[in-house]
């Protein structure tokens, strides 16, 4: 949840809403072959919690805090799936390609 809607302090606007829609979820846990406490975990955002067109916001959104867990010693994106309702939200370099 802390890259999608948790937060380690209790804030005020918490009971305005259902927070429910906008969580990220974990769909599979797997450990890495021949590696001791290591494993592949599977993630999956709404795309209702992304500003459509921003590179920058989604990538926040997805390795923003949790890169800088003290709890985890090793994080690494191995893979990022992007679903073609939100690429096509993209408009390009607004320069074009230089």
């Amino acid at each position: 949840a802390e890259s999608s809607t948790g937060t380690w302090t209790t804030v005020w606007t918490d009971g305005l809403t259902s927070l429910d829609r906008y969580k990220g979820r974990c769909y599979g846990l797997e450990p890495v072959p021949g590696e001791d406490n290591q494993y592949i975990a599977y993630v999956a955002y709404p795309l209702d919690l992304f500003e459509e067109g921003s590179v920058t916001n989604m990538f926040t959104s997805i390795v923003g805090n949790v890169f800088g867990f003290k709890a985890l010693r090793a994080l690494r994106l191995e893979d990022l799936r992007i679903p073609t309702a939100y690429v096509k939200t993209f408009e390009g370099p607004p320069h074009g390609i230089q």
